[in-house]
């Protein structure tokens, strides 16, 4: 067999290693799927940017891009989902939205999920996830990352199990409607992942958050 004088040994090794930070041990669910998909991409685009004339590290990249997408599927049944959520979310503030690596983003805030210092979820959120649990139970591939956040009023000490306990609450009570626990992860980030400047109210109340990832892994 002749194989490509392009094809030597630091492309091979790159599209070798690419494969195997894909499926790291240490990773979460999400971490996973994409890694795995970029794993892949970056082999296959290290192989195409070889044959094709180009250079490796650059085909290696483009198809690491690639890859990540392609580690999760956004279906039809996600792009229903996707509209379904967005209808029963209206007027609630909760954003509905698709991620980079097709995952389907709910981000809630905090005044429509939580009291301050609490994670007993209020009354207007039951709503949303309802309608949500309702669209998981026939759906088998699907797998939830749910991601607990404060601002940074308080200390740490406060607000890192506050987080956790506000994502856990969630996951309770999507499992009480029927979506099963194992498919479900929780974890907390206290006020490590801003999304707006803590330094005004309006800022902090929209740190304070829940979001929801939903993904259905390509394999």
């Amino acid at each position: 067999m002749n194989i490509h004088p392009s094809l030597n040994r630091p492309v091979w090794t790159l599209a070798a290693t690419a494969l195997l930070l894909g499926g790291c041990a240490n990773m979460n669910a999400e971490q996973r799927g994409t890694a795995q998909g970029a794993g892949i991409g970056a082999a296959s685009g290290a192989v195409l940017g070889a044959v094709t004339g180009g250079r490796a590290g650059t085909g290696a990249v483009i198809g690491g891009v690639v890859g990540a997408i392609a580690g999760n599927l956004w279906s039809k049944r996600m792009e229903d989902r996707k509209q379904a959520m967005e209808q029963a979310t209206q007027g609630t503030g909760v954003e509905v939205s698709r991620t980079a690596d097709n995952q389907l983003k709910l981000n809630i805030p905090n005044d429509i999920s939580f009291d301050v210092n609490s994670y007993a979820i209020k009354p207007q959120l039951r709503s949303v996830l309802d309608t949500f649990a309702n669209s998981l139970r026939e759906d088998p591939q699907a797998r939830l990352l749910i991601v607990g956040h404060t601002d940074s009023s308080g200390n740490d000490a406060i607000n890192n199990p506050l987080s956790v306990e506000r994502a856990e609450s969630v996951r309770d009570y999507l499992v009480i409607r029927g979506v099963a626990v194992t498919r479900v992860e929780t974890t907390g980030r206290g006020k490590n992942e801003p999304v707006a400047d803590n330094a005004t109210e309006a800022g902090r109340a929209q740190n304070r958050r829940v979001e929801i990832f939903l993904r259905e892994p390509a394999a």
